[in-house]
Formats: structure tokens, C-alpha cells, sequence
């Protein structure tokens, strides 16, 4: 007799495909049958699964209404004023950072409006990140989502090498008088590096011991579109790569998955090793009968 149905899943389109569980106890059953072989996938929680894959940044520049004219300028200035406000904040001796993104790793760690998305290397870390939070408006499912890092990295090669390209055919046309630019600021742009079009970001700053206890890593994508918009975007046509999956968990379900997460040691207390997550762990003994 054949067994129960566990999980609906959708034609892959775009390279992206959904998967709708009937209940929380099939989500180790699909990450047992489908995913335990691929190592390489970066997984994120998210409450709703109505919320697009966007950074927190993302929405504050939204909810400002900057247009995207202005959108450069915007980041910039936020990232400064940031810098300017921790001065003297980060205790003795802090370590020294350089590069951008760990400026940005730092203050998403604090609460900063970013344009980085937090994931994971654990399926169950994403899950309780799903689970965890409360709010009115609440979708009838929570989504977890699977990001394939080396078919993303991959396609990024491949459009960074079609960039560089452009711009040497360009420069060579500014050369040799086929083109004339004016702007002394667009020629200077020409020379500088192609940043990636989209960035995989694992600190070595030691400041977010969370980051290290939650297996996480952050992503940058471009500013004005979404993961998924991106994906679908670069794999259009694509029906066989699995390179964004979203799974719908019923939020029905929500006590027995955090209580199931809490046995296999996933919880505040290990992912916030701090006063904060102890606190957060006390709480839910008071909110979950047997937690």
C-alpha cells in the first residue's frame, strides 16, 4: 500500500521550485530523501511566506521612497553615518575593519538596516529562525528557503566576465574616437573594479559570536531586486537546476516544531550565546507547554 503523501512540489521554472509539506514532521523526511547529499546548499527562515527575499535595506529604502537614481548615494551615506556612530563604541582595541561588507556584517549583527541577507549551512537552523517569530499578520506557512551557492557563484563568473567585456569594448571605442564622453567622473568609473554582482560574506571578525554558533554567512544581492527576481531573472528557462527551492511549513505546527528543534539542541539558548538568548529560552518554557 503505498504510503501517505507528504509534500507537493511544483515544476521547476527558472530554476526555482516550491514545495509544500502537509506537516512539520515531513520536513526531515524531505531534507533526509532530497537534500542530504548537497552540501552546498545556504538555507534561510523566513515568518511569512509572502515575504520577498529582500534586505532589510532594501525596505528602508523603499519605505524612504529614494529613487533609484539616488539609490548609490543613499547606501553610502547610510554606511558612513554608521561608521561615524560606533566610534569609541566597540570596546577596547577592536579589530580593525576594512572591506565594506564587514562593516555591513557588523551592524546587521546590531540591528542596522543592511543590504545583506542572513543563511545558514543547517536546513533546522532555518526551520527555528522560521518558527520562532510572532506577529498578527501571520501567513498560514512559514518558508524555508534553499539557495544553491555554486550555481549562483557560477552565473555571476560568467556575467562579471560579460561586464569586463563590455567595458574593454567600450574603453577601446573611447580610444579610438568612436565614442566621446565629456564626464571625467564616468571615464574614472571605467577604470575601477567590477564588484560581483552578487557576493557570498563570511566575517572573520570574531564580534558576532552568534553568526558562528547559527553556521551563518550572509548574501549581498544587487539593490532594487529581490533573490528570487535575481534567480529567475538569470536561469530563465531553466527547467532541471534546482538553484532556489522554497519550502511552505504549515504554521499550525509551530509548538511541535520548536519543541522537536529544542530536543535536537536548536534553540535561543545555543544560537544567541549570550544574556539576550538566555532570556529568550526561559520565555518559551512559559509560552510551549513541555518545552
Amino acid at each position: 500500500m503505498a504510503g501517505r503523501k507528504q509534500w507537493e512540489e511544483t515544476p521547476v521554472i527558472d530554476g526555482f521550485v516550491e514545495v509544500r509539506l502537509l506537516s512539520w514532521r515531513y520536513f526531515f523526511n524531505y531534507v533526509q530523501k532530497e537534500m542530504l547529499e548537497y552540501q552546498t546548499y545556504i538555507w534561510r527562515g523566513q515568518r511569512c511566506d509572502n515575504w520577498p527575499l529582500e534586505s532589510t535595506l532594501d525596505r528602508l529604502r523603499k519605505k524612504a521612497r529614494v529613487k533609484r537614481t539616488k539609490t548609490r548615494n543613499f547606501i553610502q551615506q547610510h554606511l558612513e553615518q554608521f561608521q561615524y556612530a560606533v566610534r569609541g563604541r566597540r570596546g577596547p582595541n577592536p579589530p580593525r575593519l576594512e572591506a565594506e561588507n564587514d562593516w555591513w556584517a557588523l551592524g546587521q549583527h546590531y540591528g542596522l538596516a543592511t543590504p545583506l541577507l542572513d543563511w545558514t549551512n543547517s536546513p533546522f537552523v532555518a526551520a527555528y529562525f522560521a518558527f520562532i517569530g510572532m506577529g498578527e499578520k501571520q501567513t498560514k506557512a512559514r518558508a524555508v528557503y534553499a539557495l544553491h551557492r555554486p550555481s549562483v557563484e557560477k552565473r555571476v563568473k560568467k556575467i562579471h566576465r560579460e561586464a569586463e567585456e563590455e567595458r574593454e569594448k567600450e574603453k577601446e571605442e573611447i580610444e579610438s574616437g568612436k565614442k566621446k564622453v565629456k564626464n571625467a567622473l564616468y571615464l574614472h568609473r571605467l577604470e575601477m573594479p567590477i564588484r560581483p554582482e552578487v557576493e557570498f560574506i563570511k566575517p572573520f571578525s570574531d564580534e558576532n559570536q552568534r553568526l558562528v554558533n547559527q553556521g551563518g554567512l550572509f548574501s549581498r544581492f544587487p539593490t532594487d531586486i529581490d533573490v528570487l527576481s535575481w534567480v529567475r531573472t538569470n536561469f530563465k528557462d531553466d527547467g532541471k537546476g534546482y538553484t532556489l527551492i522554497k519550502i511552505h511549513i504549515p504554521t499550525v505546527d509551530r509548538e511541535v516544531c520548536l519543541k522537536s528543534l529544542n530536543r535536537m539542541n536548536i534553540n535561543h539558548l545555543t544560537l544567541f550565546p549570550d544574556l539576550y538568548g538566555a532570556s529568550k529560552f526561559c520565555n518559551l518554557f512559559g509560552e510551549i507547554e513541555r518545552y
